[in-house]
């Protein structure tokens, strides 16, 4: 069984279609562009990333576990424990140590290979 559908007025999106397709791509200076930019840039035009944060996926919240790992590393080597960082982010200790374990090991605190005496 075979079923035909049809749009109201079907010979009109027809036309409509086909100047869609046909219709030249214009030129920037013929566009009305409103570069209005995001929460981080006030313009896309003048953004500090390479590429926007919305083309990709999940890209903001990549950017942000970046930073908070950043941040996670700097205050771990400052001195700060696993415990207290995982209060002070609101995340689990596992968290904590997954972020620390991608830490490059030159910025790890250096633990003493002698073995401690009683």
């Amino acid at each position: 069984m075979y079923l035909v559908t049809r749009e109201i007025g079907g010979a009109e999106t027809d036309e409509k279609e086909e100047t869609r397709k046909n219709a030249p791509d214009l030129q920037p200076e013929y566009c009305h562009y409103r570069d209005e930019g995001c929460e981080y840039a006030d313009s896309c035009l003048g953004c500090p990333f390479p590429h926007c944060l919305y083309d990709e996926p999940r890209g903001r919240q990549r950017w942000l576990k970046e930073l908070r790992n950043r941040e996670i590393n700097r205050l771990f080597k400052g001195g700060w424990g696993v415990r207290e960082l995982a209060g002070l982010f609101g995340v689990s200790q596992r968290t904590i140590q997954r972020a620390l374990k991608n830490m490059p090991p030159a910025l790890l605190p250096q633990q003493s290979e002698e073995p401690a005496k009683h």
